[in-house]
């Protein structure tokens, strides 16, 4: 395969690994002050709400964009551009009547979600963020088919202009909306509005860039298939995967609502003492998608790309994608989260100065789940692997047995008066574990060649564990400093560690490098060889 090619898979990579950043900083920026508005149980009417909308938009969207993108860059791969136009005019109708179901059962059924999830207080919430279903479901029909054609330009700056004026819009209404001594219920339900106005304006520029672009396809002499051929094409790839993405989400809302329904019958907690406590773990939560932020932008290129070298027989390419995308997911996710969980306790009082208590109760939380934010990466990326092979079952079966793990966990954990809402995070890491290491046994059992787990995972955790040595005895020493200054500057340390050692264990290569857009400059600076 010509070197141009794996430069179009990993510049794409480059390309939303860059938006996706942004977006989690820009995340951060918003997540961080609204914890600070809205406090612990403000935070637990937001996720309350937050969560039914990911299972619906999940079951919207999780597996047919994937699929869409998958048959149009096949299409394309043939030749066949005037199938690739129809798929997306097919698509666009099947998604909207889609979202129009999942904005419907939202809006309409609004108080009968609130008490599922056992709190009454996530009403507002949930009836705010209604709309956007719908935006999102349109939106990523044009997501899929732009990234099918291997162009994620549009899909990152859609994500940026949500992730912008949902922190605009977002803060600005929670905080005016507190201010004016609305209770915390109604402050969480203007912060999610954010969300439905920022989706509407995502949905807005993909439009705009379709109706820009599209004059750029090449006219092709292929006679495509009817809008239902191509429809059943898209559902038969599509669900499987569908059911595997929105399992988790259900297992998520199945498991808030199981948290909270044991702490009220097993603890005798009120409806908002329940929520108050829930908080410390949906703190601790608040961090816990940092790591697996960076996956995404690795597993949209990856799918496609591996589609296509697969149309083409093209094995040889298909290693080289899968080794590159393991290699970029562990250099990443190991430091991540085990430095989120070595340093819990300091980053939560450096970003939530307005709620230190809750910030010291959720710093046992986010010492597992920062742990188990590494296993959740791998599972993501392994989760596209098998999609990209048209295995989707194989993670149906993989999350739902990890899913019982999480569920059955937090039954006994969470409903131990003893332990209670401390055995959640325990649940959780135990259910990615499970899932992780099923799917690497699979990915190892199907592709041509299998990977080196050892070589991908051994020198990449001996840098992450001197980096966590550092992380840890730095902070020690600068502690006197104060906790903003000592923090910083130990994870800068550690940073320069790992650095280093990545550098020096030759974790990762000049032709890695070279494989990155101006690899062959970054490779000379940093001198590898």
């Amino acid at each position: 395969m010509p070197k141009e090619k794996q430069q179009t898979f990993l510049g794409a990579t480059a390309t939303l690994g860059i938006a996706v950043i942004l977006v989690k900083l820009i995340g951060a920026i918003y997540k961080i002050p609204l914890g600070n508005i809205i406090g612990r149980d403000g935070m637990t009417h937001f996720n309350a709400a937050y969560k039914i909308y990911a299972v619906l938009l999940s079951l919207s969207t999780a597996g047919l964009p994937v699929a869409l993108s998958k048959l149009v860059a096949e299409s394309r791969a043939l030749g066949k551009y005037n199938q690739s136009r129809r798929l997306l005019r097919a698509s666009l109708r099947l998604f909207t009547a889609i979202g129009l179901a999942g904005t419907a059962v939202m809006f309409f059924f609004t108080r009968q979600l609130a008490a599922m999830m056992h709190n009454s207080l996530a009403y507002w919430p949930i009836k705010a963020l209604s709309f956007s279903v719908l935006c999102c479901c349109i939106m990523s029909a044009f997501r899929g088919y732009t990234q099918g054609c291997e162009n994620m330009v549009p899909s990152a700056v859609s994500q940026v202009i949500e992730a912008v004026f949902k922190l605009a819009a977002g803060l600005a209404l929670a905080w005016y909306l507190i201010s004016a001594g609305a209770g915390v219920e109604i402050g969480a339900a203007g912060a999610i509005a954010g969300v439905t106005i920022s989706s509407a304006l995502g949905l807005l520029y993909m439009v705009y860039d379709y109706l820009r672009t599209r004059g750029n396809t090449p006219r092709g002499s292929d006679r495509p298939a009817s809008n239902g051929v191509l429809l059943r094409r898209i559902l038969t790839i599509g669900i499987p995967i569908t059911i595997g993405a929105s399992g988790m989400s259900i297992i998520t809302l199945v498991d808030q609502s199981l948290i909270m329904g044991r702490l009220q019958s097993v603890l005798g907690l009120t409806e908002e003492a329940a929520a108050l406590l829930n908080g410390e773990y949906e703190f601790g939560m608040t961090l816990f998608n940092l790591p697996s932020s960076f996956v995404p932008p690795i597993t949209m290129s990856l799918i496609p790309a591996v589609s296509a070298a697969l149309t083409r027989r093209d094995h040889k390419r298909v290693g080289k994608i899968i080794n590159t995308s393991l290699r970029l997911t562990t250099l990443l996710a190991f430091p991540a989260g085990v430095g989120l969980s070595v340093l819990a306790g300091p980053i939560l009082t450096l970003l939530y100065p307005k709620q230190p208590e809750a910030a010291l109760a959720a710093t046992y939380h986010l010492q597992i789940l920062g742990v188990a934010s590494v296993f959740v990466c791998i599972m993501l990326l392994t989760n596209a692997i098998l999609q990209a092979y048209g295995l989707a079952q194989i993670p149906i079966g993989t999350m739902f047995i990890g899913g019982i793990v999480k569920v059955v966990a937090n039954f006994f954990l969470v409903g131990n008066p003893e332990i209670n809402i401390k055995g959640a995070p325990v649940g959780t890491i135990l259910c990615y574990i499970v899932i992780a290491v099923l799917n690497l046994i699979v990915v190892g059992l199907v592709m041509a060649k299998r990977p080196s787990y050892m070589q991908l995972f051994l020198k990449p955790a001996v840098a992450t564990a001197a980096m966590a040595v550092t992380a840890k005895f730095g902070y020690r020493l600068l502690s006197g400093l104060g906790n903003s200054l000592a923090t910083l500057g130990a994870i800068a340390a550690a940073a320069l560690v790992y650095l280093i050692l990545v550098l020096a264990l030759r974790i990762i290569t000049r032709e890695d490098l070279e494989l990155l857009p101006h690899g062959d400059r970054l490779a000379r600076i940093l001198r590898v060889r």
